[in-house]
């Protein structure tokens, strides 16, 4: 389905998968009028007995999700990230995580590559918000093939969920005909002994492009993949922060409660070295293309050579 190199979103791939999938698997999907964005439309249409278009109603919706889980079904529940997890916060929490049902919330549109709709839809604190609920498994794919591999994990795991995916076409980095996704788990990506970077999301290739650069300088850097925000794959942070002695995180959400956060938090408590945060420094977004805005809040690769530059500073 996804070639390497391919430049897909990842909520294409979460509206192909989400069809692909319910073929073999007894699951509803519900929307909240944007199937054409969120790509559910797929599923619509190849199963419109299972398919609900719940209104602009973010809240309803969830509650909805809720009752059928309470009823025994398993459930997908879609709208934009600034939507999902900010407008429907109260209902995620209280309706799904407190009685930890079966509810995966597929939000997409996250992140500052949602473009030109500006600050009001560029959602960067929901990783931050997920993942403060008891409970809650919190999923940022990198590429297509992770998305999908996400996705199928989610649908085989009972519990709520938040599953987050991007507008902005990125590079399959994953080789689909090898790649399994382990829920819980980050991937070694390359090995180094100098500094690790850590990715969740889009920046796995601006990750290999610094680490390649810095080689030719003689610094070995290590970097992980880390799809699965909570549970974090806290052995794998240990092992590279005792072996590296230094770390730099990198997302696209706010440097304040998502990845970042979560690296720093496991490092400080266990192996405590230097952690660089490489994200939207507590800032709103603002409308404008893509690439000039990943300019503009410093989410480039030789922004990110400039943060590893800097951990590797800090090193004692």
């Amino acid at each position: 389905m996804f070639e390497l190199g391919q430049k897909i979103a990842t909520r294409e791939a979460y509206g192909k998968a989400l069809a692909a999938l319910g073929a073999e698997k007894d699951f509803v999907v519900l929307d909240a009028d944007l199937a054409e964005a969120t790509k559910t439309c797929y599923f619509a249409k190849a199963y419109p007995d299972r398919f609900f278009d719940c209104g602009i109603a973010e809240g309803n919706m969830i509650g909805i999700a809720a009752g059928l889980a309470a009823a025994g079904k398993t459930v997908v529940a879609s709208s934009f990230a600034m939507f999902a997890a900010g407008r429907a916060f109260e209902q995620i929490r209280n309706s799904v995580a407190y009685p930890h049902l079966n509810v995966k919330v597929c939000a997409t549109h996250a992140g500052i590559t949602v473009g030109e709709d500006g600050a009001t839809h560029q959602c960067l604190e929901d990783l931050a918000i997920m993942r403060v609920i008891p409970g809650m498994t919190v999923i940022n794919p990198s590429d297509a093939v992770e998305a999908a591999g996400a996705l199928k994990a989610a649908l085989e795991t009972d519990g709520p969920f938040y599953i987050r995916f991007g507008r902005y076409a990125v590079p399959v980095m994953h080789d689909e005909a090898t790649y399994t996704f382990e829920l819980g788990k980050g991937e070694v990506i390359a090995e180094g002994a100098d500094v690790t970077v850590i990715n969740t999301g889009m920046f796995l290739q601006n990750a290999k492009e610094a680490a390649e650069q810095l080689a030719a300088k003689g610094i070995s850097v290590r970097i992980i993949n880390m799809p699965t925000i909570k549970p974090l794959d806290t052995a794998l942070v240990q092992k590279a922060a005792a072996e590296t002695g230094a770390i730099v995180t990198v997302e696209e959400h706010n440097v304040i409660g998502g990845l970042g956060s979560a690296v720093a938090e496991c490092v400080c408590e266990s192996v405590p070295v230097p952690v660089v945060r490489m994200g939207v420094n507590d800032t709103f977004g603002r409308s404008g293309k893509v690439p000039p805005l990943l300019e503009a809040y410093g989410l480039t690769t030789a922004a990110l050579v400039e943060k590893i530059e800097q951990a590797l500073a800090l090193k004692k």
